[in-house]
């Protein structure tokens, strides 16, 4: 959440992100838990039943409609999120109200709040407002820390809930253009469109202790604090993202959790109020460069090289090398001599955003991946069992 009036609830909305596409950044992967085929068969076939359920609960929006009416079809079913909190400052304990936006679903006849982790994370007293000025206690159902999402329900009669339709975010494109509703600032219903500038960009926030968000969207549209949680929408009013964040003194970069997140995890954020099927590979790395591979004496210049691993983690258990010496390139150390990870059961694996979304959307704890890697020159293949992420603390 965040607030104008100070400086802790304005931190919660401009996040400190690392974009995992510069050379000198670290990559924190993590990967994966259960028998794995039938895990991904089962996650398959319920995404399969929460479509065909939902689609029969939304209007159908027709398409090349104007924006103006897409935005009357849309605003009923977005909503504004209050709470307060409180910090210590050498005055004393202060409390302050913070604000952010969410949406309506329909999870399988249940209409729950769809919105950001941060904007509800440390909050009391939390409120849910209709665009009628109507407001009602929230309580949260479940949250994913290192996703940046949570559920919440309200107890409020059924001619408030307006649910938005959410499908697949694996059909935008580069150019799609996009549309963000939300309260930026505490204005409510405020509309802001832009197209997709990237797919499958890397961020951290201050809450996901460094581990990080893939697969992630970047957009053109202009998202300001307050717009955190709100809809990314497509052209027809469906949602395929949720708006989650800034970058840090930048015009015109904004970021959205995709939607396929929501699919994934909404069963289990609201049955058992979390979700455990991150995976974790235990390793810190930074991306192959012209630069670093001349300073390796290698011929390839894509891919992670290896620069730290996890004690007891999995890419320890399996073997792989982490850097031994350290290298100025540019204004930056690096930690050469590791492992090169080049593919991923036969997939290349060009950058940290690459290997973090390939992981993130392919695979699950407990299984196995062919690890293609370069050492010493020479490429080789690896079997790495993956682990499950440690429990935010």
């Amino acid at each position: 959440m965040n607030s104008s009036q100070s400086p802790p609830a304005t931190r919660r909305f401009v996040l400190v992100l690392i974009i995992v596409v510069l050379a000198t950044s670290l990559v924190t992967v993590t990967v994966g838990y259960v028998s794995v085929l039938q895990r991904l068969n089962d996650v398959q076939n319920e995404v399969s039943a929460l479509r065909a359920t939902n689609n029969q609960q939304y209007q159908v929006i027709p398409t090349n409609i104007s924006l103006s009416q897409l935005y009357e079809n849309v605003r009923d079913s977005v909503v504004m999120i209050s709470g307060f909190m409180a910090y210590s400052t050498s005055s004393g304990r202060q409390v302050v109200q913070v604000q952010g936006s969410g949406f309506v679903y329909n999870f399988t006849a249940r209409m729950v709040i769809i919105t950001n982790f941060h904007v509800i994370d440390g909050a009391t007293n939390i409120s849910v407002s209709f665009r009628n000025g109507n407001a009602y206690a929230a309580n949260v159902l479940g949250s994913d820390v290192y996703y940046d999402l949570a559920v919440l329900s309200v107890d409020a009669s059924a001619s408030e809930f307006k649910p938005l339709q959410v499908v697949s975010s694996s059909t935008l494109k580069v150019g799609d253009p996009v549309i963000v509703v939300g309260n930026p600032f505490g204005l409510t219903g405020s509309m802001t469109t832009g197209i997709v500038s990237q797919l499958g960009r890397t961020i951290t926030e201050s809450t996901t202790r460094g581990f990080p968000i893939a697969n992630v969207i970047q957009i053109s549209a202009l998202i300001n604090p307050g717009n955190s949680g709100g809809p990314l929408l497509n052209d027809k009013g469906q949602v395929v993202g949720v708006t989650t964040a800034i970058a840090a003194n930048s015009q015109g970069v904004g970021f959205a959790i995709p939607s396929n997140a929501i699919l994934r995890e909404i069963a289990s954020l609201v049955n058992t109020g979390a979700y455990t099927q991150h995976q974790w590979l235990g390793i810190a790395g930074t991306d192959m460069t012209y630069e670093i591979a001349n300073k390796m004496n290698l011929n390839i210049t894509y891919g992670v090289l290896i620069m730290q691993i996890a004690s007891g983690g999995p890419a320890e258990e399996a073997g792989l090398k982490a850097g031994t010496q350290q290298v100025l390139i540019g204004r930056s150390i690096v930690t050469i001599g590791g492992d090169v990870i080049i593919a991923i059961n036969g997939t290349r694996i060009v950058n940290g955003d690459h290997l973090s979304t390939y992981l993130e959307e392919n695979t699950l704890p407990n299984q196995t991946i062919n690890m293609t890697i370069v050492r010493n020159s020479a490429a080789m293949n690896v079997p790495v069992a993956l682990g499950t992420r440690p429990p935010p603390s």
